[in-house]
């Protein structure tokens, strides 16, 4: 099964350069014909300042919007870069919307003594979103209220660029949450360049650990 909130590709600590968006459009379909359709966007307000959207949809009639803020920490200086996101925005699940907050850090580094250059990182986040819950206080007589519900995940990324117009990306991703539990996948895509500011993306994700099913991966990316 492909749960919403998918993870999606994303800057890491790097901030977007000024005034330049980036959009990514990607859908995910494992053997049980499940699928999650998934748009993502960066725009870069400052130096210091990325705003992005995420949205989702899955085909467990599961819809999500998160609008999210970032701010670099470190100085520019060294190798390591740092930052900090938060945000807020929406779950449609079961006919009921409910509200979703994130906060997140990342830590990133670049390097260019090994297969032609890359990068790693390491992405954590803590989502909280409502669920409603009913609870019966007397025959015909029902109270209903939105409890938290939390999820924990950490994406550790290495990034290969071995020719100019091709990358290739390697990510385990963690997750923790409350109705599945712990769960570990791997996920390799290649992205190429195909014409001007456009790249292809195509990948596959293998769980290593709780549920899930391998799954195909193809994507769209764009800069401007």
């Amino acid at each position: 099964m492909l749960l919403t909130q998918t993870h999606t590709v994303a800057a890491g600590p790097w901030a977007r350069e000024t005034g330049k968006t980036f959009l990514s459009l990607s859908v995910e379909q494992d053997r049980e014909d499940d699928r999650y359709t998934s748009l993502y966007a960066e725009y870069g307000l400052s130096p210091r300042h990325t705003v992005g959207l995420e949205l989702g949809h899955a085909d467990q009639d599961e819809t999500s919007a998160l609008l999210w803020f970032q701010r670099v920490l470190d100085n520019g200086q060294g190798p390591d870069r740092v930052s900090v996101a938060s945000g807020i925005g929406a779950i449609r699940r079961d006919g009921q919307t409910v509200p979703v907050g994130q906060i997140s850090a990342h830590w990133g580094r670049g390097f260019d003594r090994f297969a032609g250059g890359g990068w790693m990182t390491v992405d954590t986040r803590i989502k909280v979103a409502g669920e409603m819950r009913t609870e019966w206080q007397a025959p015909g007589v029902s109270v209903s209220y939105l409890t938290p519900e939390t999820s924990a995940k950490a994406d550790l990324t290495l990034g290969l660029k071995p020719r100019a117009a091709i990358m290739l990306i390697t990510q385990l991703r963690l997750e923790q949450r409350k109705d599945s539990g712990f769960s570990a996948k791997l996920a390799g895509s290649v992205v190429q360049d195909i014409a001007g500011p456009a790249k292809v993306e195509l990948g596959v994700i293998a769980p290593v650990s709780g549920d899930g099913e391998p799954a195909l991966k193809i994507g769209s990316w764009l800069e401007f």
